[in-house]
C-alpha cells in the first residue's frame, strides 16, 4: 500500500505542472445524454483552472479528517482498584507497591505501576486531548478548487485507479441525473460509460486486514463514482437512487467537502455532473473576473504562470531569441604531476632541485695516485708486515 502511494503521488507531482496547460485548452465541456441533433457545449467554469496544490489539498485533508473523531480514554480508576502499599526497603524486593493479603496468588505482586502485571498505563490518555483542528476557510477553499481542477484531468482521475476509459470526456456532465429507482440509475450510468467504475468499487469489497475488522471497520471498499447535484435536486430525493449502487456516492455542489473530492488527500476524484449542478459552478466560485454570489467576495486562485511547463517557455523560440549564445569553452583542468618523478615540477616547487640534478649527473675524474704517494704506500705495508 506504502508503493502505491509513494507512486501515486509522484504521478501527481509530475503531471500537476505539466497538464495545468491542458485543461485551459479545452475551455468548453460537452453535455451527455442531450437527445439533440447537435450536442451541447458548455463553457468550462473558471474554478477547473485552479492551480493543482496537492500539499494544500493534503494538509487541509489530514485536519478535516480528524474533526469527525470522538473523544476516548481509559477509566480513570483502571490499575488503581486494589489498596497497595510498598514494603519499603530490608526485604530484598522492589519498593514497588504490592497488593496486601495472603493465601492466593494475587497477594504480593506489584501493581499501580505501568510495568506491572494489571497496573495502570503509563500517561493515562483523557478525553480533554485536542481532538479537533480549525482550518483556515481560505485553505479550505484553495483546497477545493485544486481538487476539482483535479478532477477534469484524465490522467490524475486514472492515475487514482479509477475505471474512466469508457467514458466521453472528463469532467463527466451529464444533462439530467433525476431518477427514483435504483435500476434507472445504473441504467444512466451505463449510458455514459461510468458504470465500469461501480464494478471496480464493488469488486474491491474485502474484509480489512489486523484488528480494525474487530472494531467496527470490517470491511474496506475502494471509492467509486461522485455524483453531484444541486440542492434542490438533493431536497426532492433524487439523490436516493444512487445510494443503492455500492461505492457511488452523493454530494451537493453547494457544499462540497475534501474528504469526497479528495479521500486519502490523494488528487483526482471521478465525478459525474449534473448539468445544473455544473451550471452553478461559478456562480459559487466566482471566475477570474467576477466575484463568487455566495462567497462573500471570493475569487478562484489562479497560478502564478498562465503556462507552467517551464522547459517549453525556456525552449520557445521567443526566450531563446533574447538569450545570449551557450558557452562552448571547458574549463581547463591542470592534470597533477608526481614532483619525484617529473623535474620540471620540481623545479617550481624548489628551484635549488636544478643545481642538485646537475651536480649530481657531472663525473668525477678518476683518482690516479701519484708516483710518491705509490712509494709511501709500498713502503707502509713493507714496514707492517715486517
Amino acid at each position: 500500500e506504502m508503493c502505491i502511494r509513494d507512486r501515486y503521488q509522484r504521478r501527481v507531482r509530475g503531471l500537476c505542472s505539466q497538464n495545468m496547460s491542458i485543461s485551459a485548452a479545452r475551455p468548453c465541456v460537452t453535455v451527455q445524454g442531450d437527445n439533440n441533433d447537435k450536442p451541447t457545449q458548455m463553457a468550462l467554469p473558471a474554478v477547473f483552472l485552479a492551480p493543482i496544490r496537492p500539499d494544500v489539498v493534503h494538509f487541509v485533508h489530514s485536519n478535516m479528517a480528524k474533526n469527525r473523531r470522538q473523544a476516548y480514554a481509559v477509566s480513570k480508576w483502571a490499575g488503581h482498584q486494589t489498596s497497595a502499599e510498598s514494603w519499603g526497603t530490608g526485604r530484598a524486593v522492589a519498593r514497588i507497591p504490592r497488593v496486601p493479603g495472603g493465601g492466593t496468588h494475587r497477594a504480593g505482586q506489584g501493581a499501580f505501576g505501568n510495568m506491572c502485571r494489571g497496573g495502570r498505563m503509563f500517561n493515562p490518555t483523557k478525553t480533554w486531548r485536542k481532538w479537533h483542528r480549525k482550518i483556515n476557510v481560505n485553505q479550505r477553499r484553495y483546497a477545493i478548487c485544486s481538487a476539482l481542477a483535479a478532477s477534469a484531468l484524465p490522467a490524475l482521475v486514472m492515475a487514482r485507479g479509477h475505471k474512466v476509459e469508457n467514458i466521453p470526456e472528463v469532467p463527466l456532465v451529464v444533462s439530467s441525473l433525476d431518477c427514483d429507482k435504483t435500476a434507472k440509475a445504473k441504467k444512466m450510468l451505463e449510458d455514459v460509460g461510468a458504470y465500469d467504475d461501480v464494478l471496480k468499487s464493488k469488486a474491491s469489497h474485502a474484509v480489512r486486514s489486523g484488528k480494525g475488522k474487530m472494531r467496527n471497520r470490517r470491511h474496506v471498499q475502494r471509492r467509486g463514482p461522485l455524483v453531484i447535484l444541486t440542492e434542490d435536486k438533493i431536497k426532492a430525493g433524487v439523490g436516493k437512487a444512487f445510494r443503492g449502487l455500492s461505492g457511488v456516492e452523493v454530494a451537493c455542489v453547494e457544499r462540497l467537502n475534501l474528504l469526497q473530492l479528495a479521500p486519502g488527500g490523494h488528487l483526482g476524484r471521478f465525478c459525474v455532473w449534473s448539468k445544473e449542478a455544473f451550471e452553478r459552478l461559478d456562480a459559487i466560485y466566482g471566475t477570474h473576473r467576477a466575484k463568487s454570489e455566495e462567497k462573500n467576495g471570493y475569487q478562484p486562485p489562479r497560478a502564478m504562470m498562465s503556462n507552467s511547463d517551464l522547459p517549453r517557455v525556456i525552449n520557445s523560440a521567443e526566450v531563446q531569441a533574447k538569450a545570449r549564445p551557450a558557452k562552448q569553452t571547458t574549463k581547463f583542468h591542470r592534470i597533477k604531476k608526481n614532483p619525484l618523478k617529473n623535474l620540471g615540477v620540481m623545479i617550481k616547487l624548489n628551484p635549488y632541485a636544478k643545481y642538485l640534478k646537475r651536480t649530481k649527473s657531472a663525473k668525477k675524474a678518476k683518482f690516479v695516485p701519484t708516483q710518491e704517494q705509490k712509494e709511501t704506500r709500498l713502503a707502509t705495508y713493507k714496514a707492517m708486515s715486517a
